[in-house]
């Protein structure tokens, strides 16, 4: 009966072995979780830090804030045009000219200038397009 009871203790120790694994994977999961939202709070931190400087600074931003800034304006003003070519377009088939609502998108590019430096602007490239290797055209999008 002696290796009867090895062999139990054997089994105890590999399943209590199992769940003490189990239990350090899970915990694991769990901080990950909660660094992942963190990371989140400080990616909305981020924004909001962005909104607050253009909204106090954006008509007179400072050094390497100034491109970002002014990328926002234009936007802002890319938005408004669009919104009254909307109107006119409405009034001219007879709808109502009432102002169409824009939600506003949070700015990404103020994001971009919390975390950077003064000195280290970063420049956007527009990626070049490439033709697939195997010779086949990529699919076009329908024209709207």
């Amino acid at each position: 009966m002696g290796s009867f009871d090895t062999l139990r203790e054997k089994a105890t120790d590999l399943a209590q072995a199992g769940v003490a694994q189990s239990k350090r994977l899970a915990e694991m999961a769990k901080l990950k979780l909660a660094n992942m939202s963190e990371e989140d709070a400080i990616k909305k931190a981020y924004l909001e830090l962005g909104r607050l400087y253009y909204a106090e600074h954006g008509a007179t931003p400072e050094g390497a804030y100034a491109a970002a800034c002014e990328k926002v304006t234009a936007a802002k003003a890319a938005i408004e045009a669009n919104n009254d070519r909307i109107a006119e377009l409405k009034s001219e088939s007879g709808e109502s000219a009432e102002e169409v609502p824009v939600e506003e998108a949070p700015a990404v590019e103020d994001a971009v200038v919390a975390e950077t430096s003064a000195e280290e602007v970063p420049v956007k490239e527009a990626p070049a397009e490439e033709a697939p290797a195997d010779g086949n055209e990529p699919p076009q999008s329908p024209e709207v």
